[in-house]
Formats: structure tokens, sequence, C-alpha cells
């Protein structure tokens, strides 16, 4: 079986809001864990590269540990604090971009943007020096409590607007919360996407469903040692035992939300 820890980070910066700070790294941190991982023999690798190994294409291979490293929502820090740091260390990586949020969106602008995002230029700048840039919604929503057309509206003109202004094919995503059903996960295919991520806290491997890739998540509490256990897989659900534990009671109540919409006849 082939594992993969996939990253999940957010914003990184030494001066985090009161919104962002749960999940925020500080740039001192993230070097630390890149070059962790490249002393240790990690190759790092796009989500695009990685499904593309998994599934044989084009000569592409999995190497013998391979890492994603992942950013959501496309925060502006990602250009001015983290991009500098994967070139130093040269990795690349996946940004997860809301378009709706994006700071030049215009008359695009849709949803409330946690802090101060990335622009199309930079987007675009960052695609140019091997940042893959994948979707995250147009404007951020709990996908699994859309009506349907609402959802294909989300990812569609998610992905639309990425290729358009990015100049390039946009082929995977994240489910903004992390969360999906399989009605999303249906609709996430047909909207032209082959791959997508969830958050789960679980190691990767070539069994889970290409439309609900697990994450790691790396926060503000991740101390070095933690992120050792879970790169190598050291007592993974020990380490996020209250995040998985929080997860699932949340799935409850998500599915019981929807299941209520529905007989209310509001989805």
């Amino acid at each position: 079986m082939i594992r993969v820890p996939i990253l999940m980070y957010h914003s990184v910066t030494d001066s985090p809001n009161d919104e962002t700070r749960p999940h925020a790294v500080r740039p001192s941190d993230l070097d630390e864990q890149l070059a962790y991982l490249k002393e240790s023999g990690f190759t790092p690798l796009t989500l695009g590269d990685l499904v593309a190994a998994l599934n044989k294409i084009d000569g592409h291979a999995v190497p013998e540990k391979p890492v994603v490293v992942t950013f959501d929502d496309g925060y502006a820090d990602f250009h001015s604090k983290a991009l500098p740091l994967l070139d130093k260390h040269s990795f690349p990586a996946t940004v997860f971009l809301t378009s709706g949020w994006v700071s030049d969106a215009g008359k695009d602008a849709a949803g409330r943007p946690l802090d101060d995002m990335l622009s199309w230029g930079q987007a675009r700048e960052a695609a140019q020096t091997g940042i893959e840039i994948g979707g995250h919604s147009h404007s951020h929503p709990q996908l699994d409590q859309l009506r349907t057309e609402d959802l294909r509206q989300e990812l569609r003109r998610n992905k639309g607007l990425l290729e358009e202004k990015i100049g390039a094919p946009v082929a995977t995503m994240a489910y903004p919360y992390g969360y999906s059903s399989a009605r999303v996960r249906r609709e996430v295919r047909k909207a032209g996407y082959f791959a997508a991520c969830a958050v789960s806290n679980t190691i990767a491997a070539d069994r889970h469903d290409m439309l609900a890739i697990p994450r790691l998540t790396v926060g503000k509490g991740t101390t070095i040692n933690m992120f050792k256990r879970a790169v190598e897989g050291t007592a993974v659900p020990l380490i996020y035992l209250r995040e998985r534990i929080l997860t699932k009671g949340y799935a409850v109540v998500r599915r019981t939300r929807y299941g209520l919409q529905r007989v209310r006849g509001n989805v």
C-alpha cells in the first residue's frame, strides 16, 4: 500500500488575526518543517502530480517517500511568506484558491474573506514558478448544505474563473471546511475535477477515494515533534484524536441538518 502525508496549511504569518489564528503557521515553523522533510528524504509533489503517479499517467511514478504540501483559501501571505520558503527548499505545492475572495475579484467578489488575499497577478506568478492552483469553491460555503443548482454554480464558476485568470487547466480541488457528501462528490466529478481533498487527519493511501483524499492539519499548535510523528505516520490517530472526534460528531450534525432542509423543501 502506498501511503502519502498530505499537509494542509492556511495562513503563514507571525501576526494572524483572530479568525485565521487557529490554523496560522509562523514562517519560522514552516521553514523548519520543510527543512525536516527535505533532510528526511521526502520527495515533494503537487496533488496533481501525485494523482498522476498513482494512476501511472504519462510515465509518472510514486517516489519512495512522497509528500504533498497544500495551502487553502489563498491568503496574501502565501506570496510574501510561504513562496520564498518553498523556493528556498525547492518544494512545489498546491494552493486551493477561493475565487470570490481574490483581492481584485471585482464584480466576481463573493463571500467574506478572513484576511488579506492573493491577487490574480500573484496567483499567476505562483503558478509560473511551479505551484499548482486548485479549486476551493467560489464563495467558500458549506457545499454539502447547498441546493444542487447552487452547488454546481459554486464549483463551475470557481473552476472557470481559475482557468481563465491563471491560463492553465484546473483539475484538483479541496472542499471548504473539509466536508463533502456523495452528492457533492458527484457534482465535483461532473464539474471536471479528477481529485479532491477533504481533511480527515489521516495519512492518504492509494486505497482512498480520489474525490475524498485525506490530509493532515498543520496549525499554530503543531510542534515540530508532532509534525515529525505525523509525516512519518507514527501515532497519527493519537496526535489528531480531538480533531477526529469533532469531525465525526459534526458529520452527524451536518447530515441531520441537510435532511431537515430536504424535508422542509429548502434544498
